[in-house]
């Protein structure tokens, strides 16, 4: 890459994009990397304070910034991501070629940024995403970068970094529990927001029951539930520890493995999550009626991309656990459960 004055660069190859920023306006490319100079081109190169350009000249064990990124991006991509088709002043934007799940290598991501002169940012971990949603991009610092630093990550990244797994629909039976309700003292308002979280990713009720406040007759709906191949139950209402919330003990008594019960995220701490084999049963806390976001916002996703949950993913949600309850809700794009 040899330096020359604008005024001698008529005939010229850009080697680079050439950013023009005006101040709360535009900021953006002027000139696109392989641009053949022209005389008209020079006053606005001299207006955006370019004195100088850089014309590119190869040499063997050295990369431009915009292969750099293509092999770093081909290296960090995996399944459900888009590349944009365009690297745009050195850097390439993924994005998510379905909705899902994405999920994010973050041990490989430190191990990745560490290296120096290499950067690759992500939005977080397992955060429910929509097809096209930008989710992270990559690029090299300098514009010219030895071939060397992007062989060494290639031999230190094995596996991809960002992929987005994709949700399936499942099958969920919806067992809520209270004499206030069994007894149509006051009207259920737990099946409608679970509905609604649901059919946000292609799920649907199989099956609704309410139930009084007795273990027995809890315990005999969630075992019919699995004979009749329900991919999920999720049991509301009876969730505290008042003697007559018997629900999490009809789930303990069904023959579930038990993962958790209570959980580091408020709204939610009194969660619950067992299995059934590879069928996750949860009990819900009354928290889901009236707030807005609450943990079963956090796991929900997850189980349904086919996750098996484990007590370490529901202790670590310790750190970011705590829901602000914010005027206006930007969930999933927000600290909660980050």
């Amino acid at each position: 890459m040899k330096m020359i004055k604008v005024e001698d660069a008529i005939g010229t190859m850009l080697s680079h994009d050439v950013t023009q920023i005006i101040p709360g306006k535009f900021k953006g490319r002027a000139f696109k990397k392989g641009h053949i100079i022209r005389a008209e081109d020079i006053e606005k190169l001299l207006s955006i304070g370019k004195d100088n350009v850089y014309v590119w000249e190869p040499k063997e064990g050295e990369l431009h910034e915009n292969d750099a990124a293509k092999r770093i991006s081909d290296l960090v991509v995996g399944e459900g991501v888009d590349t944009a088709e365009e690297i745009k002043e050195g850097k390439i934007d993924f994005f998510a070629a379905r909705d899902g799940l994405l999920k994010i290598d973050k041990e490989n991501l430190f191990k990745l940024n560490s290296l120096g002169e290499i950067i690759v940012s992500t939005l977080h971990n397992n955060t429910p995403i929509k097809k096209g949603e930008k989710i992270g991009a990559t690029r090299v610092i300098p514009l010219i970068i030895d071939e060397n630093k992007i062989i060494e990550a290639e031999e230190v990244i094995k596996n991809s970094i960002i992929s987005v797994k994709e949700i399936t629909p499942k099958k969920v039976v919806v067992i809520t529990t209270g004499n206030e309700l069994y007894y149509g003292r006051i009207k259920d308002a737990f099946l409608p927001i679970i509905e609604k979280k649901l059919n946000e990713y292609g799920s649907s009720v199989l099956n609704k029951i309410i139930l009084p406040d007795d273990k027995d007759r809890i315990n005999l709906e969630i075992k019919k539930a699995i004979e009749e191949g329900a991919d999920m139950i999720i049991c509301t209402g009876g969730m505290s520890v008042d003697p007559d919330d018997v629900t999490p003990n009809a789930i303990k008594e069904c023959g579930a493995k038990l993962v958790v019960y209570g959980s580091p995220v408020l709204p939610g701490a009194m969660f619950l999550l067992a299995y059934h084999e590879d069928m996750p049963i949860l009990g819900v806390p009354s928290c889901a009626m009236y707030s807005k976001r609450t943990v079963l916002d956090l796991v929900l996703p997850r189980l349904l991309a086919d996750e098996k949950l484990t007590l370490n993913d529901i202790v670590a949600y310790g750190h970011g656990g705590l829901c602000l309850d914010c005027n206006i809700c930007n969930f999933p794009h927000c600290s909660f459960g980050k």
